[in-house]
């Protein structure tokens, strides 16, 4: 066995306090599926967590691996990942998740359930080395026109949202891992994506109280050891800044009204909302004064000079006296006490693990309608033409994960075809490309999509018997020979819809 060793502890400047508290406070990202020896640097400097991307993974093994050395430079350091499952998946980013995802969770509507997924998901990611998970979205999905809530909310009943999400967090922290439920106050009722712009929502503070935060009230309730801020205006709650910056919100409301006493982490500072308005430097310093204890950052810039250029605005922030030294110490701090809670063993499951309970929860979560006046639908026995209709993909999910349902098909109806299709000549060019097969069309939040909807008249005009697979939200009509719901676009939800379409 290779021993790795420490580097030698820092001296000088980098040595003080105030250094160490600035550092501690950041979660950066970086590049590659090796530590590189500027992370190592400033892990021995102070820095006290470290985020992880599908950039940073090509297996469990190698993640373990990557894991380790982080922890043979510091062996409490916080490793954290964007795992959601479903169409969020940082683990499995190259395949699909092997778990569906919040709204087909939200759909079976059984507690225990999803709280067998997330000590799986959870389970899994101990065993690779990470320790808090960005997860999971407790956000109510009361927008349909929402481009980057969606399928990761477990829907738009509060009730619902908030009962799936004490028993996600449940899950996941049974299994080690430390849950961040997010995005709070929530982002369930914006049509702007925080990536891009700053969302803003208009609800007034009632709304706001009794819609939004009803799940933020029971994942705390459930012992969430960290919540993540959004990027997001509501006027009700602070009508100068965004709620990742602002006192209210995150001090008053969240660590006064609510109680909350755990972490707080910020959503990605090089987002658009913040990076956009402020600028990251200036935005890390006010997320700090308002309360936020841990600064995100690394989806996109993800370097040491972003690690440099953060630490310096805090170091700065504090000497001239903008930034309380007393607040930036207590967030540290706050991430210290994380960190601690983690070393603990986990807690023995209540139920014994099932390791495949995510295809077991993906098939419960298809919802399957058929024309009332017509035959019982007849499993498909030759190969047919999978015609996907694809829309952009958000920035959280990601263009890199595979979705749908060809590759399942391919290996259960050896000879199936497929196509990606989208604007105005899609169903056209996938009629020409299907020639006579059988057609299954796979869309993805059909309502949210003009040209999609178009696209599925066309080929059901022409082609009545096309089935057709709702990969996203299934807000429009059910139409097709078969309509097949899944609630989601993970891996295993492609799969317990070609077992329908196959007869398996």
């Amino acid at each position: 066995m290779t021993t790795l060793a420490r580097r030698p502890a820092a001296s000088g400047p980098e040595k003080d306090g105030l250094t160490r508290d600035a550092l501690t406070v950041l979660q950066p990202g970086f590049t590659g599926t090796t530590a590189p020896d500027w992370l190592l640097r400033r892990l021995a400097e102070g820095l006290a967590s470290v985020g992880l991307f599908g950039r940073n993974i090509t297996s469990p093994t190698q993640l373990a691996a990557l894991t380790a050395r982080l922890r043979a430079e510091r062996d409490d350091v916080l490793v954290a990942i964007d795992e959601e499952g479903g169409d969020v998946t940082r683990l499995e980013v190259h395949t699909g998740s092997s778990f569906p995802g919040n709204h087909a969770l939200g759909a079976v509507d059984d507690v225990q359930l999803t709280r067998q997924v997330a000590y799986e998901l959870g389970h899994r990611l101990r065993a690779c080395g990470v320790n808090l998970n960005w997860a999971p979205s407790a956000d109510v999905n009361s927008n349909p026109a929402n481009p980057v809530i969606g399928v990761r909310s477990f829907g738009a009943d509060p009730e619902l949202v908030a009962r799936h999400t004490a028993a996600y967090v449940t899950g996941l922290q049974t299994a080690g891992v430390a849950a961040c439920t997010k995005h709070f106050p929530g982002h369930g009722d914006t049509s702007v994506d925080s990536h891009h712009a700053l969302p803003r929502i208009d609800a007034s503070r009632s709304v706001v109280l009794d819609r939004e935060l009803a799940p933020f009230r029971a994942a705390i309730d459930a012992g969430t050891r960290a919540v993540m801020s959004a990027h997001i205006l509501i006027p009700s709650l602070d009508p100068d800044r965004p709620a990742t910056l602002s006192h209210p919100v995150l001090t008053d409301l969240l660590r006064g009204e609510l109680g909350y006493t755990g972490l707080i982490v910020t959503d990605g500072m090089e987002m658009q909302a913040i990076a956009g308005t402020y600028g990251i430097e200036r935005g890390s310093v006010l997320a700090i004064a308002a309360g936020a204890d841990a600064i995100c950052v690394g989806g996109g810039l993800a370097d040491d000079e972003t690690v440099r250029r953060l630490r310096d605005a805090l170091i700065n922030a504090v000497r001239t006296g903008e930034l309380p030294e007393e607040r930036l110490a207590d967030a540290a701090e706050r991430v210290r006490t994380l960190s601690r809670w983690t070393a603990a063993p986990p807690q023995e499951p209540s139920a014994p693990r099932l390791t495949d309970v995510g295809l077991l929860a993906a098939r419960r979560a298809v919802e399957a309608t058929y024309p009332a006046d017509s035959a019982p639908f007849e499993p498909l026995r030759e190969p047919p033409y999978v015609a996907a209709l694809t829309p952009v993909a958000n920035f959280a999910v990601g263009n890199e994960t595979p979705w749908g349902v060809a590759a399942e098909l391919v290996r259960l109806l050896p000879g199936t075809r497929t196509g990606t299709f989208t604007g105005e000549a899609a169903a056209q060019t996938a009629l020409t490309e299907a020639g006579p097969s059988r057609i299954v069309a796979v869309v993805r939040d059909e309502h949210r999509h003009p040209w999609m909807s178009a696209a599925l008249d066309t080929l059901l005009t022409a082609r009545p018997d096309t089935i057709v697979v709702e990969m996203g939200v299934p807000q429009s009509p059910r139409r097709g020979a078969a309509h097949l719901a899944t609630h989601g676009a993970a891996r295993v939800c492609g799969q317990a819809a070609a077992e329908i379409i196959a007869g398996e």
